[in-house]
């Protein structure tokens, strides 16, 4: 099977790097070279394993995808760029026909989904790609489905750490807050502990030096009335090598979606997983 060919925007970023080095590397994939980057980068170009890859501006992006469609032929695209471009860059893609995985967080999710469905292109919309924690946020969807009000009288908190480049509040824990209301616990996702702070990581949370710059830790921890019953669900990540496998994982699976002639559809890492 020929490789399928991947254009990952959101260069220099952290998770852009890594998810392209691991395409770079994996026989399974063809990096293009060209990365749509923020307005604010200046450098014009990065090299990601022994390829050098072209830093494309917001202003240069319109202009220069016709000849990125003609050089490469059919791709999938990965987006990890930034919250605040995540339904303009979900529009561009829609335009041009260019079916995506959309692994980064924020936006307007519903107007995000509706984009999609609104196109002619199928897209996977995720804000977590670790698939082992998107089948734990699974597991809790169905017993939030099955056991409505199962931890109804009991207090909630909700605690998530994350590299104090990340802009915006876990959209895991954001999902976990509708899986736990309806449990009966109720919480806003304004209740949500969110740290960013390298020193308090380390100091208070134990998070090991060497990931204060790419982590993602997560706890939640249910009390009853009384104090007698205690419920604490973690999942910590250090790195981000499991969402970039993950997302290699979706782009496997958009590829057969689009190669069926399937348009129109926004799909899940759930969808993933299950391979529908």
């Amino acid at each position: 099977m020929a490789p399928i060919k991947l254009m990952v925007n959101g260069l220099p970023g952290n998770m852009a790097a890594i998810l392209a080095l691991h395409a770079a590397q994996d026989t399974r994939f063809k990096l293009l070279p060209y990365s749509l980057t923020g307005p604010e980068i200046t450098d014009t170009h990065q090299r990601i394993g022994d390829q050098e890859i072209r830093l494309v501006r917001p202003d240069q992006k319109a202009s220069l995808m016709a000849r990125i469609k003609a050089d490469s032929g059919d791709f999938i695209t990965i987006d990890y760029t930034h919250p605040s471009a995540v339904n303009a860059n979900a529009q561009f893609y829609c335009d041009e026909n260019l079916p995506f995985v959309m692994g980064t967080t924020g936006g307007e999710r519903e107007k995000l989904a509706a984009t999609v469905t609104a196109s002619a292109i199928p897209a996977v919309i995720a804000p977590n790609m670790a698939k082992q924690i998107v089948g734990f946020q699974a597991m809790m969807a169905y017993a939030a489905e099955q056991f409505p009000g199962l931890f109804n009288g009991y207090s909630l908190a909700i605690s998530e750490s994350h590299q104090n480049g990340k802009a915006d509040t876990s959209g895991t824990a954001k999902a976990m807050v509708t899986y736990f209301n309806r449990l009966g616990s109720p919480i806003d996702e304004a209740d949500i502990e969110k740290e960013r702070n390298p020193q308090t990581q380390q100091n208070s949370w134990g998070i090991p030096a060497e990931f204060l710059s790419g982590h993602a830790w997560h706890t939640y921890t249910l009390n009853s009335a009384d104090k007698t019953v205690k419920f604490e669900f973690t999942h910590n990540v250090n790195g981000r090598d499991v969402y970039a496998l993950g997302t290699l994982d979706a782009a496997i699976f958009l590829q057969a979606k689009v190669a069926a002639g399937v348009k129109s559809q926004a799909f899940s890492m759930i969808d993933v997983l299950k391979g529908v």
